[in-house]
């Protein structure tokens, strides 16, 4: 039976006094990295998103740290007794709940403030849910944009897909699982027959990615309302014109779900070509 070497010690190295942006497991706790086990280990205080699932981190990897809540509704009290620490020399750690702090989480205030005051302030790279999607998804990652959680209502959602519908890079998106199903035919609308990809869970059991077409994704009844944390990834639009391939290609696809003008409408705003004479060649095709 092979042998596997132990983990190495904790370094033994004192930090030096400042503020650590610490990336965290997004799922498999393997992926916490030697030098944020360190930094966690070393801090003289942990802000955290949640203190019970960073100390369910923590006690993992058998570190005891003093910790205190940091998300949206306690920053504001946590932020001034941070700022003193480290005026006073502390080593101060902030983390989110999974992956890497201040995308899609709090804390940028403290980091700008921390910054502005003086203190040094140390990236600890590590875990992201935007870029491990990106690296599965097969969509082109040499421009992307991430945008966050749509708005939960359809309309907000439908006027902020439209602002990004002209943004030629792949487009990164949160989203929770009641409201995936509807966020994918908004994205659908706004568009077009886009390719795209819905990754869930990921490095944890139950990890999935399904790309296809945005439609035909909005179409699955596996996103109706899965569980788990989800990321959208949307292609970006054509750069070159469409040629009448293109178009026919695109059109025999949105018919097999759609009406004749309403398909010409989707393949005009995905191949920027006139609508008129989409719905025309539809129709030849539906005959």
């Amino acid at each position: 039976m092979a042998r596997h070497p132990p983990p190495p010690a904790l370094s033994d190295t004192p930090l030096a006094p400042g503020l650590y942006v610490v990336a965290t497991p997004i799922g498999n706790l393997r992926d916490i990295t030697l030098r944020a086990l360190d930094v966690l280990a070393g801090c003289d205080l942990v802000l955290a998103e949640d203190t019970r699932v960073t100390g369910k981190l923590l006690s993992a990897f058998g570190i005891s740290a003093k910790l205190e809540r940091h998300d949206e509704h306690a920053a504001e009290r946590a932020r001034p007794k941070a700022l003193a620490a480290l005026g006073e020399g502390a080593r101060v750690a902030l983390v989110s709940d999974a992956g890497t702090p201040l995308i899609s989480d709090p804390g940028y205030r403290l980091v700008r403030e921390a910054a502005q005051a003086g203190h040094a302030v140390f990236p600890i790279p590590g875990a992201s849910a935007v870029l491990a999607a990106l690296a599965a998804a097969g969509l082109p990652t040499d421009r992307f944009l991430f945008a966050g959680f749509p708005p939960p209502k359809s309309a907000a959602r439908r006027a902020f897909l439209d602002e990004l519908a002209g943004i030629r890079a792949t487009l990164v998106f949160y989203e929770g699982g009641s409201r995936l199903a509807e966020s994918l035919a908004d994205m659908a609308a706004a568009f077009g027959a886009r390719e795209a990809a819905v990754a869930r869970e990921l490095t944890k059991l139950h990890e999935t990615v399904v790309r296809g077409p945005l439609a035909t994704l909005a179409a699955d009844p596996q996103f109706a309302a899965p569980k788990g944390e989800i990321v959208v990834l949307v292609g970006p639009g054509r750069e070159t014109a469409a040629t009448a391939a293109d178009a026919d290609t695109a059109l025999k696809d949105a018919l097999s779900r759609l009406k004749p003008a309403e398909a010409a409408a989707e393949v005009a705003k995905a191949l920027g070509l006139p609508r008129r004479d989409l719905y025309r060649r539809a129709m030849e095709l539906k005959r």
